[in-house]
């Protein structure tokens, strides 16, 4: 089984040079970055104390001594988070509990997701589950005909051979995925429905494989993607997301850009011609669920 908490510290140990952190380099090292008795001096902690660390054996250590490893890691707040989470399993895994299949979307964010027909918008759920979205996302990202339990982003993003061609941008956005599903996965380890994904991933794509080792995580906040569309060509996108209130781990992601840029030209092209209802499009302004049945979003 792998110790996460151990391959996770192993990872932020291995970005960090000892003349970073003030230590002398005595020549050849047999590890990569810092040793682990040199985060020990650092953060002031016995050298057994920060192995037990390692190990998954903290899960009692205080916040002081969690904050003290943080900074000689370099830890940015996120990492912090998930530290926490991989070291005190029982309340991750207890506050996982309370959803077990995917989630519901409520009838005003699907109302609120119709009403933003100028913006294409959707819900993202636990485990990277797309919950619903609106006519303009579908036009944009080509929704149709997947079972609801293949409506997730993170599948779309390794295993749709059309993927690279909808994201120029590929590597960065499928590292931006593996990110935030490790995030998920440190604040739920007892979810079985993420951990058979997990599974399947690795097994079907080598690029998660090599992601997911190397620990990255990250929370899904704003950026900037590009999106090519067979219609319009390369669309430049920032995106905003909202937590949904009233509904844990639910997240409301807008795609935007300025009125009148190209991206803002091609986007009122799509836009007409989802309303014409050609084949395979969805009707305008009807925001649409995964329950429905409905091609995975990126």
């Amino acid at each position: 089984m792998e110790n996460t908490v151990g391959e996770f510290l192993k990872s932020r140990r291995a970005r960090i040079q000892p003349e970073e952190v003030g230590l002398p380099s005595h020549g050849r090292r047999r590890v990569q970055g810092l040793r682990r008795e040199e985060v020990a001096q650092l953060a002031g902690v016995s050298v057994d104390y920060y192995i037990r660390l390692e190990q998954g054996r903290g899960t009692s250590a205080s916040d002081a001594v969690l904050d003290a490893v943080g900074r000689v890691l370099g830890l940015d707040a996120v990492e912090q988070a998930h530290l926490r989470d991989l070291l005190r399993p029982a309340r991750a895994g207890a506050a996982g509990r309370a959803v077990r299949g995917r989630q519901q979307v409520r009838e005003g964010v699907r109302l609120l997701l119709e009403m933003m027909d100028a913006v294409p918008a959707f819900v993202l759920g636990r485990r990277m589950d797309v919950l619903a979205w609106n006519g303009l996302a579908d036009a944009l990202l080509g929704f149709g005909g997947q079972p609801p339990e293949e409506c997730n982003s993170a599948r779309h993003v390794f295993l749709d051979p059309g993927a690279r061609d909808c994201y120029p941008q590929w590597e960065a956005v499928a590292a931006e995925t593996v990110a935030y599903l490790r995030l998920d996965a440190g604040r739920y380890p007892e979810d079985r429905r993420l951990g058979a994904l997990v599974g399947e991933l690795s097994v079907r794509s080598e690029e998660f494989r090599r992601l997911w080792a190397d620990h990255q995580v990250r929370e899904k906040t704003h950026g900037s993607k590009l999106i090519h569309h067979p219609l319009t060509g390369t669309l430049s996108f920032g995106y905003e997301t909202l937590a949904v209130s009233g509904a844990a781990d639910q997240l409301l992601i807008a795609y935007t850009t300025p009125a009148g840029s190209p991206t803002a030209q091609k986007l009122a092209v799509l836009a007409s011609w989802a309303a014409d209802g050609p084949a395979g499009s969805a009707p305008r302004g009807r925001a649409a669920a995964a329950e429905e049945g409905a091609a995975p979003l990126g």
